[in-house]
């Protein structure tokens, strides 16, 4: 086959790559296979892109072929690929025979030879598939990858694959922090005068997937009267929406300089612009990779602010700040500008009153106002809303856009994105941000002396609004249920009976007694979803378990009448787990700890009760039902 590139092979890592390809024989199945046809890119005489594709694509590419596509750049760079099309015939789902196309991204010496990617390498992944089966990119660990591309003797139209490659600086992926010396991935980040306020922190050979076994602790260090905004641009640690309780590779964020300090986020699967404020100057980051299949990793940016700054700093200073933390009544503003602008924060006040100009008058017309509601730590902003009446626009049913109107933004993947839009008078169910930060929107383009406008309550809760149980500190949302405490009571999602949170796993732990178990009766259960409640289908879920660590069990979404729950031992673990897309208002459950012995009665007692009168409490009528037993 034609070679296409540059043929002037000037490092020694290429000369050896190609003497090793052309001498060695080697197990296909693990390592390069040396007799395949051999195309090379390389980054000589100033050539640092192009495209690469298989043979004769769009055309179905040929039967029975083996062909090495070997990119090599300068010793500083590494190489990207990206495919704009990819279509190799997948004959078996794990795509280890009949079609593959394998990438060799890390050198690795499993007998004697030299460093660097060679007949003695493994591959790092194996791709077949469409598109959809293709990564968004491919990075390599240094300056060589190889693409082995073999197609089987079975019939195919498969039209193989389409990309651009891109051999780029590997310094442009450098931690900002100064390394702790004999540490394989540690940094400190220290707020100094001499030094730039904000800078960026990778994983370990980022944008390349990080190694297998690493724990790496990124130490952040502001000084007095400065907070800690972090902020992770893009994480690609597993794929999936799994609890990050079943994850080995996890990013975790205390709110302070050890690892006993309060946990404010848990970080697993993929999640893109999740944003990070300190309550103190010190914050810590450990990254754990324990998976056998390592992602991509992370990349994130850091920022020191001083205490009194306002959201606007965090937004790029784009408003000011009352900053005086105070029930906010409504501005007095004036029907020509009808403008007002303010913000909240939780280290002025824990909570407060937010209301329309001129509340409980009327608001003026061509009001325009924007608030801001900035939180920290593991808070989040709550609203209730006290009292709602809008204008509305008379005649045939119209949407908000169209008439006076209240919107709520969160910020989702690093963009503020509309939550809700509220109008007329029906008072709003209570409302829970995704993160640190919300933000309200209230267009008065009308008036009337018959609309009051909108009196908030907003609050900044750690509890997620969850008032039973006992909370861990050591989780962002967890809580606990002891039947040594509490034998009876109720559990509820976050927020509940207001719309739950997006962005959020929060888990509920019960602990029995020896020949306990704990029955769950469900009064409420609105969980966004369709069955089986995959990401696939953008559903969130609730999961039961008995054991700590658990993939395997059914998931629960959609709107269910009833629902019934029994543990397998005296331990229980409830899961929810909500995504970026939609919202429902969750969950409400009654639960009890019985001993075996009382469940025998129980049913005893409610087989005799159907003959006469069943008004029973519920954990009676629960044995009448379909107990769902894990």
């Amino acid at each position: 086959m034609q070679q296409r590139g540059f043929k002037n092979m000037k490092t020694s890592t290429a000369l050896i790559l190609l003497l090793h390809l052309s001498v060695h024989t080697v197990d296909e199945g693990h390592a390069i296979n040396p007799s395949c046809s051999c195309i090379r890119f390389t980054s000589t005489h100033g050539k640092e892109r192009g495209t690469f594709s298989s043979p004769d694509y769009p055309r179905p590419y040929p039967r029975s072929a083996c062909l090495l596509y070997t990119f090599l750049a300068e010793p500083h760079q590494i190489v990207e690929l990206v495919f704009t099309d990819f279509d190799i015939y997948k004959e078996h789902l794990d795509c280890t025979r009949g079609d593959y196309l394998k990438v060799y991204s890390e050198g690795g010496v499993h007998g004697p030879g030299p460093p660097g990617i060679n007949e003695y390498s493994s591959w790092s992944s194996i791709l077949c598939g469409n598109r959809a089966d293709a990564p968004p990119a491919l990075y390599s660990h240094g300056p060589v990858m190889v693409l082995e591309v073999k197609s089987g003797d079975k019939p195919s139209n498969a039209t193989g694959f389409i990309g651009t490659y891109r051999f780029i600086d590997r310094r442009n992926f450098e931690t900002d922090g100064v390394k702790v010396s004999d540490a394989q991935c540690d940094y400190v980040f220290a707020s100094q005068t001499d030094r730039p306020a904000h800078g960026r922190l990778y994983s370990p050979r980022y944008p390349s997937s990080y190694p297998t076994n690493v724990r790496c602790n990124y130490h952040f260090h502001a000084r007095k009267h400065e907070r800690i905004k972090l902020v992770f641009e893009e994480s690609y640690l597993q794929k999936g929406d799994e609890s990050c309780l079943n994850r080995a590779d996890i990013i975790k964020v205390f709110d302070g300089r050890i690892t006993t300090a309060p946990v404010i986020a848990i970080l697993c699967n993929e999640i893109v612009g999740y944003e990070i404020l300190s309550t103190g100057p010190d914050l810590l980051v450990q990254f754990t990779a324990n998976s056998e299949t390592s992602g991509q990793g992370f990349k994130a940016s850091y920022q020191f602010l001083m205490d009194d700054h306002s959201i606007a700093d965090l937004d790029g200073g784009k408003k000011s700040s009352t900053g005086d933390g105070s029930p906010a009544m409504g501005p007095a503003v004036s029907a020509a500008t009808s403008s007002c602008d303010q913000v909240f924060r939780s280290d002025k006040s824990r909570s407060g009153k937010l209301t329309s100009p001129q509340y409980p008058s009327p608001y003026p017309p061509k009001t325009q106002c924007h608030y801001d509601i900035l939180a920290r730590g593991r808070e989040r902003v709550r609203l209730v809303f006290d009292d709602f009446s809008l204008q509305r626009v008379t005649g045939s049913i119209i949407d908000c856009e169209s008439m006076d109107s209240l919107d709520v933004f969160l910020y989702v993947d690093g963009r503020l994105e509309k939550m809700g839009s509220y109008c007329g008078n029906d008072v709003p169910k209570p409302i829970m941000s995704n993160g640190p930060k919300l933000s309200i929107e209230f267009r008065g383009i009308y008036s009337s002396r018959y609309s009051r406008g909108f009196k908030i309550s907003y609050y900044f809760v750690e509890d997620y609004a969850i008032a039973t149980g006992k909370q861990l500190p050591e989780y962002p949302c967890a809580f606990v249920y002891n039947s040594t405490e509490r034998r009876k009571g109720v559990m509820t999602s976050p927020n509940h009976p207001g719309l739950y949170p997006r962005d959020t796993e929060c888990n509920y732990f019960f602990y029995g007694r020896k020949n306990e178990r704990v029955h769950l009766h469900f009064t409420h259960f609105d969980v966004e979803g369709v069955v089986p409640c995959e990401a696939v289908s953008a559903s969130d879920y609730v999961q039961f378990s008995s054991q700590m660590i658990d993939t395997r069990s059914r998931r629960y979404c959609g709107q269910l009448r009833e629902l019934q729950i029994a543990s397998e031992s005296n331990f229980l673990r409830v899961t929810f787990r909500s995504n970026d897309r939609l919202d429902g208002t969750g969950f409400r459950a009654e639960y009890i700890f019985l001993k075996d012995t009382e469940m025998q009665r129980a049913r005893t007692d409610a087989n005799d009760a159907s003959s006469h009168h069943l008004t029973r409490c519920w954990q009676f009528i629960s044995i009448l039902l379909v107990i769902a037993t894990l």
